[in-house]
């Protein structure tokens, strides 16, 4: 008898939160001053900071090395600079993305004068050591995404011109479902993880829900899957009254 795909939700008021005035973050995973061994690493999955940044404020220049760094923008407009020479503003749809290799520095900042920047940002281990540095941007549109998975990030060595390429074995799909509508995905590996973005801000009660099999998530809300070969489909409903937004991971 084969074993059921396996849904666990991470509450959101069970992460990490940072309050630092011009910051906002929340962790998913142990960041910074915050530390949660019942939440361990999930695959090359190292962090997922769904973060809102004040208007004219930012992160200084910084060193990263051995990750691959993305962010997803789901409002505002957020300011990328780096040691490549890099220098772009990118917007709602637009994935910044970073291979830090060997090493870089980087600064972002909300350079909006009166707009919150709000994004998600997603740091994974590359199954390379010693890589050269690389950024690349892409911009999907929301019909991109509507009542769809729309596929953002895969392993390099299946990505194409609609995607970006990462050095893991890793897909992230994103998706807007509007009430009633639902999306199924079918788990080429044997980890996932699903994170309802809070795109009704601090309102929990009054954000959309999604129904992943027994398990209904809230905004900022995430769900660790564990799918096998018998069982590794699952039905993604929106069971609210208004669209929501989230991200899929299918990973190693």
């Amino acid at each position: 008898m084969s074993s059921k795909i396996e849904i666990i939700r991470r509450p959101s008021n069970e992460r990490g939160n940072a309050d630092h005035g011009w910051l906002k973050s929340f962790h998913t995973w142990s960041f910074g001053s915050y530390h949660d061994s019942s939440v361990p690493r999930y695959g090359s999955l190292r962090v997922l900071n769904e973060d809102r940044v004040q208007p004219t404020t930012g992160f200084d220049p910084h060193p990263h090395q051995e990750y691959e760094i993305f962010s997803y923008i789901v409002d505002g407009e957020l300011q990328h600079k780096d040691s490549m020479g890099n220098k772009e503003i990118i917007h709602r749809g637009e994935i910044q993305f970073t291979s830090a290799g060997t090493g870089i520095q980087h600064s972002e900042y909300n350079v909006h004068k009166s707009l919150w920047v709000h994004f998600i940002q997603i740091w994974v281990k590359p199954n390379q050591s010693k890589l050269k540095p690389s950024y690349t941007t892409k911009k999907w549109s929301d019909n991109d995404k509507l009542n769809k998975l729309c596929l953002l990030i895969d392993d390099i060595k299946n990505s194409n011109e609609n995607t970006i390429g990462i050095h893991a074995s890793l897909s992230m799909y994103a998706s807007i479902l509007e009430s009633n509508k639902s999306v199924k995905h079918i788990f080429t590996r044997p980890k996932g993880y699903i994170h309802l973005i809070m795109r009704s801000g601090y309102e929990i009660k009054n954000g959309g829900k999604l129904q992943i099999g027994d398990v209904i998530l809230e905004e900022g809300d995430g769900a660790f899957i564990k799918s096998n070969k018998d069982n590794n489909e699952i039905l993604i409903e929106n069971i609210g009254l208004i669209n929501v937004e989230f991200l899929l991971f299918d990973l190693e």
